[in-house]
């Protein structure tokens, strides 16, 4: 067989930081970039006798998500123990949520390519990250470790998609959109680069027309959208090769190598049974009131997908520019601001999607809420270049010494004395001079040539420091060439 018999089946758990101050079963802090083992305690060291609490908080935030992607909440859940031995799980277990979870039974809608498909979604369920393990060089031969258990006991919400993904395209389709979803509901800063936002994927190549899945591998912890696209791209050609030569898969979990741009083996696939799943006898059931996740329900945002078409529809923005802008809340929150102090969208869209976002060190909500230029100090910025005050130009000269000094754009412009010459009888006397000075470009404006007319605006520009306003030369030129 080839691999053109084979059809591709992916499934993602998506982990994502819940953004919570203190940790899921304690009241260590939850803050990246501490100094290591700072942000510890008896409870997420795993020390005998210590009792972990519930996060209120982190169950808060897990229902907003459930509900935000259509599952079922369920009012009866709770937390069971998974067992397994690795340096960086203190307890030599985790907490987590097994048999009982918080949620289940929800959807994902994606588009790609201009065509939307529903992928499933089988569970939601919250637990305790682990710690990190640092390596002196590369894992296979390192001299040494050191465990940071800062991020061990960090609340976790695991999203787990049914294997309805077919392409690496679609899984990071959907890893977007659901990124998008979290960051918008506030429950998760979706920083993947420090690890707030990970998924481990499961793959596996089926012959084509048969229900019956493949054998699966998985490949863990997958930080970027482009490590995503990436690693299973090559595990679905390493599959399929493997196929082709009649060997047979083995379940497994993989680890990405983004050096060598390939899958390696890191150990067998455990079983669920192989975790020795059981309640947590620390902690009770949860019994959630239905009023309180009806409550939750009537507070939830306007999600991405309903925000996107809503700039389409009533903004008239492209379906690119809508998806850039709806990547999180706070810039989708900016966008309107600003429309609404300023009522061309585009021209907004246009500014913040070019010239904000390449100040800006980041799109996330942080970023945003830290810009020094205001939604009404963009619209200001905007309504100078419609009136005329100042060109396209100078408004992108002004834009920055906004960003850099905080101060508005007509504080800059009278300052400078920025505003455009727009008197047509101080800028006919210009153009007069600059047509005496160049008889012979006007006579290859005569002969045809379209590039002699550009050359005479270039010169009264330059002879007003680039003051003259463009739309006024061009018709004060258009008056006066004929007649020269």
């Amino acid at each position: 067989m080839s691999a053109a018999d084979y059809e591709t089946v992916i499934g993602l758990e998506v982990h994502a930081h819940l953004l919570t101050r203190t940790k899921m079963f304690c009241g260590c802090a939850t803050t990246f970039g501490a100094a290591p083992n700072t942000q510890t305690c008896p409870v997420c060291q795993g020390m005998p006798g210590s009792l972990p609490v519930i996060n209120r908080r982190t169950v808060e935030f897990g229902i907003r998500a459930a509900l935000a992607i259509g599952c079922r909440v369920n009012l009866q859940n709770r937390f069971a123990r998974k067992h397994y031995y690795y340096p960086d799980m203190p307890k030599n277990y985790q907490i987590s949520q097994y048999e009982e979870p918080l949620a289940e039974h929800g959807s994902v809608e994606i588009e790609l390519g201009g065509e939307r498909r529903t992928i499933g979604v089988e569970r939601l369920h919250l637990e305790e990250d682990v710690g990190k393990l640092l390596h002196e060089g590369e894992l296979a031969t390192a001299r040494s470790s050191q465990v940071d258990y800062n991020r061990a006991g960090v609340p976790l919400m695991e999203i787990v998609s049914r294997p309805d993904l077919r392409s690496p395209e679609e899984a990071v389709a959907y890893l977007r959109t659901l990124r998008a979803i979290v960051v918008f509901l506030g429950v998760c800063d979706g920083n993947m680069e420090e690890g707030s936002l990970r998924c481990d994927a499961n793959v596996s190549l089926r012959k084509r027309a048969v229900a019956i899945l493949g054998t699966k591998v998985e490949i863990k912890n997958l930080n970027s959208f482009r490590h995503v696209q990436h690693a299973l791209e090559y595990e679905v050609r390493r599959q399929g090769q493997a196929l082709d030569a009649g060997e047979r898969i083995v379940q497994e979990t993989r680890l990405w190598d983004p050096e060598r741009l390939r899958t390696v083996s890191m150990r067998s696939k455990e079983f669920a049974h192989d975790y020795r799943y059981f309640p947590e006898p620390d902690l009770p059931p949860l019994d959630l009131p239905a009023a309180s996740v009806d409550e939750i329900r009537a507070g939830l945002p306007e999600l991405p997908a309903a925000r996107r078409r809503r700039f389409v529809e009533a903004h008239g923005l492209t379906p690119y520019e809508a998806d850039l802008l709806c990547q999180g809340r706070g810039l989708a929150d900016y966008f309107e601001a600003a429309v609404r102090a300023h009522p061309k969208p585009k021209a907004v869209a246009n500014w913040i999607l070019n010239e904000l976002l390449r100040e800006l060190p980041g799109d996330d909500d942080k970023a945003i809420a830290a810009c020094p230029i205001p939604p009404a100090g963009l619209a200001g910025l905007l309504a100078l270049v419609d009136d005329g005050t100042i060109s396209g130009k100078m408004a992108k000269d002004v834009f920055e010494k906004m960003y850099r000094t905080g101060e508005d754009a007509r504080s800059i412009v009278t300052r400078e004395g920025l505003a455009q010459v727009a008197d047509a009888g101080e800028l006919g006397a210009v153009v007069d001079q600059v047509l005496a000075a160049h008889p012979q470009v006007i006579e290859d404006w005569r002969g045809g040539k379209k590039a002699a007319l550009g050359f005479l605006v270039g010169q009264v520009m330059k002879s007003t420091q680039g003051k003259a306003n463009p739309a006024l030369v061009n018709r004060l030129l258009g008056e006066k060439l004929p007649k020269v």
